[in-house]
């Protein structure tokens, strides 16, 4: 997610900085415009994640504050439930319920999470966590971008903003497949071919814009 992110952050800063470095050469205008589309896609990011991890989150808790006061409510019961779903999975009712009375002397509330519902109540998502983690990726991405289209002289903005964002797409890609096992050139080369076109269109909308006194 991280990777993700950091991608994010980088092809859609660079789109907004060549645009407008397209269109004008004013240092500040272009700073400017990439500073508030770094700052406002983190921002949009973080919150997307927040969102995103929010429901299922409040799903999990919810399961597991109702099955602690289903288990103090009826221990017994809690056993025939988790016998019966080790049951559906094939394996017989002795040993099933061997197993559930084992188990439930144990930790109850952790095998009926695990083995009904899925849920390790030790690791369930925290939204806040993903919102930080997804606003630091993405600002780490859209500095690439903002270093690449400002140190240059403006003859150059343009092309070394273009080579150095796809250049870090290249490697994002490639290491965001690696991490999934995937193929790392077919990540590598989809990343660049879709960050090619993004600037490509972003540039020549610039152009045009600048051509007709927009800027």
């Amino acid at each position: 997610a991280g990777v993700l992110g950091a991608n994010d952050g980088i092809v859609s800063t660079a789109a907004v900085v060549v645009g407008v470095a397209a269109a004008t050469t004013e240092t500040g205008t272009i700073a400017m415009a990439g500073i508030a589309a770094a700052v406002g896609g983190a921002v949009s990011m973080a919150l997307g994640e927040y969102v995103s991890v929010s429901s299922p989150t409040d799903s999990e808790r919810s399961i597991i504050v109702d099955t602690m006061r289903a288990l103090k409510t009826n221990p017994e019961s809690g056993v025939e439930a988790l016998a019966a779903a080790y049951q559906e999975r094939g394996i017989s009712p002795e040993v099933s319920r061997l197993v559930a009375q084992e188990l439930s002397a144990r930790d109850p509330l952790d095998a009926h999470l695990r083995a009904r519902h899925n849920i390790d109540a030790t690791d369930v998502a925290s939204p806040w966590h993903a919102a930080v983690a997804s606003f630091l990726a993405f600002a780490a991405g859209a500095i690439l971008p903002l270093v690449a289209v400002l140190l240059p002289s403006p003859l150059l903005r343009v092309p070394i903003t273009f080579a150095m964002t796809l250049v870090g797409l290249a490697v994002t890609g490639a290491v965001a497949a690696g991490i999934g096992g995937g193929s790392r050139l077919r990540a590598a080369v989809r990343m660049v071919v879709g960050g090619a076109l993004a600037l490509a269109a972003t540039f020549l909308i610039g152009l045009l814009v600048g051509s007709t006194g927009g800027v």
